[in-house]
């Protein structure tokens, strides 16, 4: 009967908690029924029923929770979980979306929990009430009381996740961008106002909750509108991680806050690359990131000072020196804020500016500031090989192509050398990176000449020619060389025993990237015209085509002025030596003399002819207008050469000059090159005159009509002394400026030029001036007094060719050609050296 009794006593007061239980559950907030409830926990704790009635409490609450509370909640985002890619952009736009449902469903929801708790509680304290009046008894009443809060968290927190929408966390991150987009907007106006200034404002209460009455009388209405906006933030991150979604809601308004340091970034950089933008970033991420941060974990309870901790041990953050304006030492927590938001910061630039690398370097060192950020970026994330491959993408793409010209690869390449030695002044990356465009210009044959123009015009090394007057790229490398020679002799000379330890410590070893074929990077100093020169090979290359350009600038110049020359002549010995330039000094020296030469040439003239008193001519011509440019040909590039009959006044003055200058400088006598040089003409019509300033043969081609106004094209051939191809080509000069027409002649293979006396009779002739066009070769464009130096080359070669064409032909393979040299080296008769087989002196 006893067993009978017991058991029917356990189920009355299982009965009874039972319906304690939904009493209360169902309470709507009446919490009486939780006194009541101690004499029956008591009763069955008692039996040994505690862990049951345990399991019991929670799967009630666990049903109502899920049936309730949680299936409202996700109701409240149904139609956007519903809703197709589209429908969902239009959620977005709308203004107070999801700000209204989310705030209502969360406080719904948590008021429902926050009641649980509150039974929960009642429960804790009946088993607490229990094992005080029995503490001599061992029971696991007390192990249910402690664990019965945790496991009740752990069950709203499960019954939320698995019932999770896959939507619900992308609806948290717009609301956190939308959130963070408007306080931005606010700060941006409040003309550098804190609205965060008055801490008390975000200090917790004993429910960590935010104060629910604000002072903010008297305040200025945008500093009080964004108080009150990172207030409803707050509330939003505070419901959310009650509930149970803290990781969810971190990584939601992280990545919020990401968003929003990345699109400033944008707005900030943009495509101006002259203005620096690194500083105006950090200093934006003080001013509303940080700021936002340190009132949310203030209110959190995340912000903890850096002496607080209940370990002796600190962090070695909390070292690190505060630089938050308005906040004071700052926590670890926000000192990791900090250097999260600034990596981003310097990596979303670092991508930005890479990824427009290219037209940064087209527009150096306008650009200068960019380059700067860059290099402060790299320097913080060390993603220096990011660089290297996108940039030399960008190069094989976009530059080393068929359309590009030579001279825009190679300014290019004096822009990148410019703008990565900013970047790592080391040169270890730019090896890499130049390596491509070295390679491409190797490939192209104008690449020594256009190197050569690019040193020595007066542009300064600008393809867009905004370099100072009558400066170039050669006398820019040398004042470069000069400042780093200079900086290399302070760095080594201005050093004491200390710094000199300090710079060993932190010495540090080439990166990946670097060749490690050349020199350490403590030891490298970057020598672009050494790096331009290493394009085309050899020096020589590059002296022998200077020299060849130098001697067509010298030929056709009207007067002597070469100043310029002579200062690039100077900067080049010092950088290829004297005797690599000597020709090159002699060429100049003859213009030198031949301005001496002719002055006192036409003095002498001029005290014969008042002398002898002889009256000049009219079709006479002065010795004043000719001035001789006088070259030792030894001395010179080959010469083109062209018969050429000039006018017999002409004729004349040439010969008295050679006379005069034989007379005065004897033995030496003048060989005339008449094809050479520049003549100034005047040309006088019925109502107009002209003036030109065109080579010989146009001259005197021209001046055959003083004679008689037209002439047949091989008749004019004959008069001057040139083939008829080479007249019809350079009379084409004189119909394209109006001067002469051309006609069909009696022979159709012979056409008629005459002398357009007025425009009138141009515009008659305007039809039969068509067809000179195949002959419209402005200035003679792809002539040249000078062989080139592959022309030169392939004249020096032609004496090989008696080996293709003697008899018997030449049948000798290798090995026998190379054992017939070595036995000439054996006798003395040759030398080798340097691979080169010479005469032995």
């Amino acid at each position: 009967m006893q067993l009978v009794d017991d058991a029917d006593g356990a189920l009355d007061s299982w009965a009874r908690f039972c319906d304690l239980s939904d009493e209360l559950f169902g309470g709507a907030g009446d919490l009486s029924a939780g006194p009541r409830l101690a004499p029956v926990v008591a009763d069955l704790c008692a039996r040994g029923l505690a862990e049951l009635l345990r399991d019991q409490f929670i799967r009630s609450l666990e049903g109502i929770f899920r049936s309730n509370a949680v299936k409202k909640f996700w109701q409240q985002f149904h139609p956007y979980c519903n809703s197709s890619a589209v429908e969902r952009i239009k959620f977005c736009v709308q203004e107070n979306w999801p700000e209204d449902i989310l705030s209502k469903a969360l406080e719904d929801i948590c008021l429902e929990k926050n009641y649980q708790e509150k039974c929960v509680l009642a429960l804790v304290h009946s088993l607490q009430s229990y094992e005080d009046r029995s503490p001599h008894r061992k029971s696991k009443a007390l192990d249910c009381s402690s664990s019965l809060m945790p496991r009740y968290q752990l069950m709203v927190s499960s019954v939320l996740l698995t019932t999770l929408p896959l939507s619900f966390p992308e609806i948290l991150n717009v609301y956190f961008k939308k959130k963070l987009e408007e306080l931005n907007i606010m700060m941006a106006g409040l003309d550098g106002s804190d609205p965060f200034d008055n801490h008390d404002l975000f200090e917790r209460n004993s429910t960590s909750a935010w104060h629910s009455e604000m002072d903010i009388d008297g305040q200025e209405p945008g500093i009080s509108e964004s108080r009150n906006l990172v207030k409803n933030i707050g509330k939003v991150v505070r419901d959310l991680r009650y509930l149970g979604f803290t990781s969810m809601t971190e990584d939601s308004y992280s990545s919020a806050i990401i968003w929003l340091l990345k699109s400033k970034v944008h707005e900030l950089a943009g495509d101006d690359y002259r203005i620096p933008v690194l500083g105006c970033v950090k200093k934006w991420i003080q001013a509303v990131p940080l700021k936002f941060l340190h009132a949310l974990l203030t209110y959190l309870g995340d912000s903890l000072d850096n002496e607080s901790g209940s370990s002796g041990l600190k962090s070695p953050l909390a070292s690190r020196p505060s630089s938050f304006p308005g906040i004071g030492v700052p926590s670890e927590a926000l000192v990791r804020w900090h250097m999260r938001l600034e990596y981003f910061a310097y990596e979303t630039l670092q991508d930005l500016r890479i990824g427009k690398l290219f037209e940064i370097i087209v527009d150096y060192p306008e650009s200068s500031p960019a380059i700067e950020d860059l290099k402060q970026c790299l320097e913080y994330t060390g993603q220096h090989s990011k660089l290297v491959d996108s940039f030399i993408s960008s190069l094989r793409y976009r530059l080393l192509t068929a359309g590009a010209s030579t001279n825009d690869i190679l300014h290019q390449y004096v822009s990148t050398i410019k703008a990565l030695r900013t970047i790592d002044p080391t040169g270890v990356f730019l090896e890499a990176v130049g390596e491509p465009i070295r390679d491409y210009l190797r490939g192209r044959k104008d690449t020594i000449k256009c190197i050569v123009t690019m040193l020595t015009d007066g542009s300064g090394g600008n393809a867009n020619g905004t370099g100072n007057a009558g400066d170039n790229l050669l006398e820019e490398l040398n004042r470069d060389a000069e400042n780093q020679e200079n900086v290399d002799y302070d760095d080594h000379t201005n050093i004491d025993e200390k710094q000199a330890w300090l710079n060993a410590e932190s010495w540090e070893p080439d990166p990946v990237e670097a060749d490690p074929l050349k020199g350490s990077r403590n030891r490298r100093k970057i020598d672009i015209l050494g790096l331009i020169v290493s394009i085309i090979g050899s020096k020589d290359q590059l002296v022998n085509e200077y020299r060849v350009m130098l001697a067509e600038k010298l030929l056709n110049k009207s007067d002597f002025d070469i100043d310029s020359d002579i200062r690039t002549l100077e900067l080049l010995k010092i950088h290829f030596g004297e005797s690599s330039m000597q020709k090159c000094e002699i060429m100049l020296n003859d213009l030198i003399d031949s301005k001496r030469t002719n002055s006192n040439i036409k003095t002498s003239l001029s005290k014969t002819s008042q002398t002898v008193g002889t009256v000049q001519e009219e079709t006479e011509l002065s010795h004043e207008v000719l001035d001789a440019t006088i070259i030792s040909s030894n001395f010179w590039p080959p010469i083109q050469t062209e018969d050429l009959t000039v006018p017999a006044s002409v004729d004349q003055l040439l010969s008295d000059y050679a006379k005069r200058f034989h007379q005065i400088k004897t033995p030496r006598k003048l060989l005339w090159k008449k094809n050479l040089g520049t003549v100034k003409l005047e040309l006088q019509f019925e109502d107009r005159s002209m003036q030109f300033t065109v080579a010989p043969v146009h001259a005197a081609i021209i001046m055959q009509f003083q004679e008689k106004p037209s002439w047949t094209s091989k008749t004019l051939a004959t008069a001057i002394g040139v083939p008829v191809d080479s007249l019809n080509r350079k009379i084409s000069f004189w119909t394209s400026k109006g001067v002469l027409t051309e006609s069909v002649g009696p022979d159709a293979d012979d056409p008629t030029f005459t002398v357009v006396d007025s425009t009138s009779d141009f515009n008659k002739n305007s039809t039969v001036n068509q067809l000179s066009e195949r002959f419209q070769i402005t200035e003679e464009e792809g002539e040249s007094s000078i062989a080139s130096v592959e022309e030169q080359l392939r004249k020096e070669m032609t004496v090989y060719e008696m080996f293709c064409i003697a008899e018997p032909s030449y049948d000798k393979s290798l090995q026998q050609l190379q054992s017939f040299l070595s036995g000439l080296v054996s006798d003395e008769k040759l030398e080798m050296r340097d691979g080169s087989y010479l005469l032995r002196k």
